[in-house]
């Protein structure tokens, strides 16, 4: 095999991540319009911006539980609550991708229902791999339309932000986040998209670490969610004609600019805050859109 072939094998499992996070933006754009619709908003005033300061309260919070968790050793609980917010996220997305198709009367609750825990037993009882990368995808994408919908531009911004500042802290300087990653890996819960670099691979034999040498990669679900809330709110808040507008556009190429710029640094074998890039790409991106159509920064 050829010195080509080997840079191409081994940068394809980021090109699959990119084209993961690519799919989240376009099915969240999707759902956005029905969930707001069917009133599925997070809070009740989108364009405060203090509900930004709130969620990061409450990502601090829930934080410190997982680790306190860990250190007790009672990841079961940890398990639990992650499979109970990942059963509801699924059926917020199920849901108004069946009334989209025109399913009628209580056809989407039961159906999303049906099909959120269909998913969330397969995760408990096969934890393969393939299953965590597609509920990843449909969580990914059901968070990220909720968020967008619920977060106005400056909200988002100033959420976006906060939130590459704290990823930074908490894994340049405190570190506390990797050691909650490799806490939280062994469970086999869908919080990371995994992709094998062999066929054979499985991911229920493996033991994910952020150390040494890894058979596959791995990519935490936020780091696909985060940038995808101001995709959604771009396009849910600023006027446009069509299914996407130019400022959406600009910050879905931003996210995957900076999505290739944190690879870079990744494949060189050191854990990496994923945030800064893709937040900050995803912002930048936005304001080029912005600034080619004309309109205002904030909304």
């Amino acid at each position: 095999m050829s010195e080509n072939e080997n840079g191409i094998k081994e940068y394809f499992p980021m090109i699959v991540m990119a084209g993961f996070i690519l799919v989240i933006q376009i099915i969240a754009l999707t759902l956005a319009q029905p969930m707001n619709d069917l009133g599925m908003q997070a809070v009740d005033n989108p364009q405060s911006a203090s509900n930004s300061i709130y969620y990061i309260i409450a990502i601090l919070i829930f934080t410190l539980f997982l680790l306190f968790a860990i250190k007790k050793e009672i990841q079961w609980v940890i398990q639990i609550i992650i499979l109970v917010a990942v059963a509801s996220t699924m059926y917020y997305g199920f849901y108004p991708l069946l009334h989209l198709t025109g399913l009628g009367g209580e056809g989407p609750v039961i159906g999303g229902l049906l099909m959120a825990t269909v998913f969330t037993i397969l995760l408990y009882v096969h934890p393969e791999w393939y299953i965590i990368d597609f509920v990843g995808i449909i969580v990914g994408a059901a968070a990220s339309s909720i968020f967008g919908i619920s977060f106005g531009i400056l909200p988002a911004i100033v959420l976006l932000g906060l939130l590459a500042a704290y990823d930074a802290i908490s894994v340049y300087k405190t570190k506390h986040m990797i050691a909650l990653a490799e806490g939280v890996m062994d469970l086999k819960l869908p919080i990371l998209f995994v992709i094998p670099k062999k066929r054979n691979y499985s991911f229920i034999e493996d033991t994910p670490s952020t150390e040494g040498e890894k058979e596959a990669f791995y990519m935490g679900l936020g780091d696909a969610i985060m940038p995808t809330i101001i995709v959604v709110s771009a396009n849910v808040f600023l006027p446009h004609e069509g299914f996407i507008g130019i400022p959406a556009i600009g910050a879905m190429v931003g996210t995957l600019i900076g999505f290739f710029a944190l690879t870079i640094l990744v494949m060189k074998g050191k854990p990496q805050a994923g945030l800064p890039f893709l937040n900050s790409g995803a912002i930048l991106g936005y304001a080029a859109g912005a600034l080619i159509t004309g309109m205002p920064l904030l909304g």
